[in-house]
């Protein structure tokens, strides 16, 4: 079935919640920003929240009424999936799609191919890819992931996250001597090799602190401060939003994400947008960009006594701080601007239509 001439393109995006915490809700909201919303007169379907099990399932039905309602008028299909339970009620709107006979992209967030397209989920993964127009992946690391345990490779697009818009000319904030961690509080994210590691230096640098911003596993966080005598240099924001996370970027000197496994995590990228200095581990989509010592610090995933050596480092250096931070505002203002990332957005949807 093609598309009229002169014909608008509409887009519909299926996806988690807006309410929903979390990166896929953070990149969608940076794709409203972009003017390819208005001109393809983008709706959201939200799929998902974050509730009890049954406000879950009324939620999803009600999403997929409103989709079967809305479909007939829309040209493509723009899916967000990421780990399986995300595929699998995906594959409702998918499948769907397929039946209207629609273009369809799905936008893949997955932190892992282990738990995604070399699980016991891969079937359902190579299905879906291999019959989407197109897959958008976040790095060229994970579009050879795709090719080598799925064997997809010509439908495949890189597109990376965008870069929140802030506004730095917003006044001065006096950066206070803190180190901020800003995500779910979760093992995979490594938040307790980063109190560790915070841990062996912590008596050099008194003044200085760890700043948690996020919701999870906070009670443990909490008790492995205790136990290794820095409670007191340690703080719990929980999950911040609006101008508490404006503020809370703002005003610290660095930014640590020790994580085990990311697609392109979307907390570096807020660090980058506010032209923090980071430290992080070489997962997910980072190796694409990021080189030790230019644009960040690395350290492999759980090398507790280097993520000590490094954090001393940025914390000793005010110069070096200084320079990466220059170098990161630069990655947030063209690689990951939201225009540069929302105008290959809107190609791709020209592509199709």
């Amino acid at each position: 079935m093609s598309r009229p001439e002169n014909k608008e393109l509409k887009v519909l995006v299926v996806a988690t919640s807006e309410k929903t915490r979390g990166g896929v809700t953070s990149v969608i909201k940076a794709h409203k920003e972009g003017i390819q919303w208005e001109k393809y007169k983008m709706r959201w379907i939200e799929t998902h929240i974050d509730r009890n099990y049954l406000t879950k399932l009324i939620f999803l039905i009600t999403a997929y009424f409103k989709y079967l309602f809305c479909i007939g008028r829309f040209d493509i299909v723009h899916i967000h999936l990421s780990e399986p339970v995300s595929a699998y009620r995906k594959s409702l709107f998918f499948l769907t799609a397929k039946l209207f006979r629609k273009k369809i992209i799905l936008h893949f967030h997955s932190y892992s191919p282990e738990t995604t397209i070399n699980s016991k989920h891969k079937k359902l993964y190579k299905k879906m890819f291999l019959s989407a127009n197109k897959v958008i992946v976040l790095s060229n690391l994970w579009k050879e992931w795709t090719k080598e345990h799925l064997g997809i490779e010509k439908n495949v697009v890189v597109v990376y996250n965008p870069c929140p818009k802030i506004d730095m000319e917003a006044g001065e904030i006096e950066k206070k001597e803190q180190i901020l961690y800003a995500g779910t509080i979760t093992k995979r994210k490594g938040y307790h090799d980063l109190i560790r590691a915070f841990a062996l230096i912590a008596g050099k640098h008194p003044s200085w602190c760890l700043v948690f911003a996020g919701n999870g596993e906070i009670d443990e966080a909490e008790k492995c401060a205790k136990e290794l005598g820095i409670e007191q240099q340690v703080y719990f924001a929980g999950w911040v939003t609006g101008e508490q996370k404006n503020d809370i970027f703002r005003e610290s000197a660095i930014f640590c994400l020790p994580s085990y496994k990311e697609g392109f995590p979307m907390s570096v990228l807020d660090a980058w947008a506010y032209g923090l200095p980071v430290i992080t581990t070489p997962v997910g989509g980072l190796p694409d960009i990021v080189t030790d010592g230019e644009n960040a610090l690395l350290f492999n995933p759980g090398d507790i006594d280097t993520l000590a050596g490094k954090l001393d480092t940025l914390i000793s250096d005010n110069l070096l701080r200084k320079k990466i931070s220059t170098v990161s505002l630069q990655l947030a203002q063209s690689t990951f601007n939201t225009n540069t990332i929302n105008k290959l957005i809107g190609e791709l949807y020209d592509s199709l239509g």
